[in-house]
């Protein structure tokens, strides 16, 4: 029995011991890691289970190997940080493995890759023609990334030359059928603002799962229930076609008077609201 209470502890100790060195690691060990990372991770593990179980031997020295790894991990990034043929020369270089639409046979061996891994790759980024590849690149993490002639690119509206205005973070005001009263102070709204909105749809909090605010002051709602379609918000496509109406009804009035001096007046405010529609058409139609 005193063996079980001794595991218990050590494992608790191990796990307080490999949290704390993971934070110092930073976020890097648990993303994309280097070959030299993932050796580093699997040898961590394995001596915090060691730490765990090993009962005949000296706990502490388990700590002291523990701890050179974790000192020897983040010396080398500090290198890494500090020097790029370090970089270069502990996690490689981005190796070309297309360029203008060619395969690099010769690279593609370097790396050990086969034609199928090569396809799958570009596949997983809906790239099926080589001929679209400008460049596909292998990063040292071993990801692929592709990019894809002009031509190939996808239409966005800096092409059209249309301004699209800044897109804010959506904040979270409900979820789990809690209101989230920090979510909407950061968007100048309150529980009045966020009751009034539900009532429109006819729901109430406690069926919502999600609810977001946008920076346009729209909100949309995920509720528990899937079955139960919420209406998308028109506050926006319904403001714009007003304005176009109101566009129209200028423009009319202009030409079905005979008055000189009204027919004048409707003409300015037809172009007036004519430029106003087009500055706020950017954030209206998106």
């Amino acid at each position: 029995m005193p063996n079980v209470y001794e595991v218990i502890v050590r494992t608790f100790l191990a796990v307080i011991v490999l949290f704390i060195m993971t934070k110092l690691l930073g976020k890097r060990q648990v993303s994309q890691l280097s070959l030299f990372e993932y050796i580093t991770g699997i040898t961590i593990g394995n001596l915090a289970g060691a730490i765990s179980l090993d009962l005949e031997s000296k706990w502490y020295l388990g700590l002291i190997s523990l701890t050179v790894w974790i000192v020897c991990s983040l010396g080398i990034e500090l290198l890494q940080l500090k020097s790029k043929k370090m970089r270069d020369f502990i996690d490689s270089k981005a190796t070309i493995l297309i360029k203008d639409g060619r395969v690099l046979e010769d690279n593609l061996k370097k790396e050990r890759l086969t034609t199928d891994e090569l396809m799958e790759q570009l596949r997983k980024r809906s790239v099926f023609k080589v001929a679209d590849v400008e460049f596909a690149i292998m990063e040292p993490s071993g990801e692929i990334n592709v990019l894809l002639h002009r031509e190939n690119l996808p239409l966005t509206a800096k092409h059209l030359g249309i301004k699209v205005a800044p897109e804010k973070e959506p904040q979270a005001v409900i979820m789990d059928g809690e209101i989230m009263d920090e979510g909407l102070a950061s968007l100048a709204f309150n529980r009045g603002w966020l009751k009034a909105e539900l009532d429109k749809v006819g729901v109430t909090v406690e069926n919502v799962f999600l609810g977001q605010v946008d920076s346009y002051g729209q909100l949309y709602l995920d509720l528990f229930d899937d079955k139960i379609n919420v209406p998308v918000p028109q506050e926006k496509a319904t403001l714009f076609a007003t304005l176009k109406q109101c566009e129209a009804d200028l423009m009319l009035y202009g030409l079905t008077t005979n008055n000189k001096q009204a027919k004048a007046m409707y003409e300015q405010c037809s172009h007036q609201m004519e430029d106003m529609i087009n500055q706020l058409k950017p954030i209206l139609t998106r």
